[in-house]
């Protein structure tokens, strides 16, 4: 497996206020043989205030072990909400996409089996680019990218936030736009609103008793597909709280792998923690930071917490099987059709 870290951006070109070092970047899972593969981006979760590693590396060495070259994204995120980042995290996306396939013979993929892969906020940021890939704003940044699609060939969401209407999730959106969002930024990121003929073919999964984010954002956003004739693929699971990943034991057991996108949290928090600052939310709830603690101390302090809520299921832990057959059906069907 060949395992290397990526930034998207030049420093020059990206100019979002950051604590730290931090450049948006892809982590890959290559292969080392010289078999062309399909291209799987997996992007985690976490609100738009975190990239939470219980959905990166587990995730990504799942799919490579179907076959997958696999690559996690680490895009912006907003833990101390000081300024909305709007479209940043979708060029971060946006990006992706297009560097993936600009590299598509370093990285052995197929330039035309390039899927992305979302959990919660970033099954939001998936939604987003599959709807928005040809907008104004996307376009490169960069003549080298000049002629390089960004659009997706195939979209999985995993219990993705979608609607910012009666049955959003609400820090994401604060998180993403700001408390003071405008009506037109709220309908343009209700992803439901946005599907047309040029959504690319979209795998669905939730859970129908997610407390965080409702499986209403799933139903909503599946209705829409069939309403504009998008392919699509919808799975729900009677019983499940949100943020699954895996839900295999690996998960349950809190081996997610490296917890490399965690870096802008850890640089935003360690800075906090030096000049005796208080902390933001979430992280807020374990109190006074204990004298000579540093910042994964603290996270894992405060997800410590959580332990024993995380519970294997075998019945959702088929859904990457599932999402696998799909993605192989998806893209038989665009070989067909040439």
């Amino acid at each position: 497996m060949i395992t290397k870290t990526h930034a998207l951006w030049r420093k020059e070109e990206y100019t979002y206020p950051v604590t730290g070092d931090f450049v948006p970047n892809l982590v890959t899972y290559v292969h080392e043989d010289d078999e062309i593969r399909p291209a799987l981006i997996v992007v985690p979760g976490g609100g738009y205030i975190l990239v939470s590693p219980t959905e990166g590396e587990i995730v990504a060495k799942a799919f490579y072990d179907k076959g997958c070259n696999v690559f996690v994204l680490t895009y912006t995120t907003n833990l101390l909400q000081r300024t909305p980042f709007k479209l940043q995290p979708l060029k971060d996306l946006s990006q992706a996409v297009r560097f993936v396939r600009k590299q598509a013979r370093e990285f052995r993929i197929d330039p035309e089996k390039v899927a992305i892969c979302g959990f919660s906020a970033g099954g939001h940021l998936c939604g987003s680019l599959a709807v928005h890939h040809d907008a104004e704003a996307l376009q490169p940044v960069s003549p080298e990218y000049e002629g390089v699609s960004n659009r997706p060939d195939a979209v999985i969401l995993c219990y993705p936030v979608i609607s910012s209407g009666e049955y959003a999730h609400q820090g994401s959106f604060k998180a993403l736009l700001g408390p003071e969002a405008t009506a037109e930024e709220l309908a343009y990121m209700s992803l439901e609103k946005q599907v047309s003929r040029r959504t690319p073919p979209v795998f669905l999964w939730h859970t129908a008793t997610d407390e965080a984010v409702p499986v209403e954002n799933s139903l909503l956003f599946a209705k829409a597909c069939k309403e504009n004739g998008v392919p699509f693929e919808l799975h729900v699971f009677g019983n499940g709280r949100h943020g699954l990943s895996l839900a295999n034991r690996q998960w349950a057991s809190g081996e997610y792998g490296r917890d490399y996108t965690m870096q802008q949290v850890y640089e935003a928090l360690q800075y906090l923690i030096d000049h005796r600052m208080e902390l933001p939310p979430p992280y807020d709830q374990i109190g006074p930071v204990p004298e000579g603690a540093d910042a994964r101390q603290v996270v894992n302090q405060f997800q410590s917490r959580f332990a024993h809520l995380r519970q294997p299921d075998d019945g959702i832990a088929i859904w990457p099987e599932l999402a696998h057959q799909w993605l192989k059906k998806i893209f038989a069907l665009q070989d067909a059709d040439g």
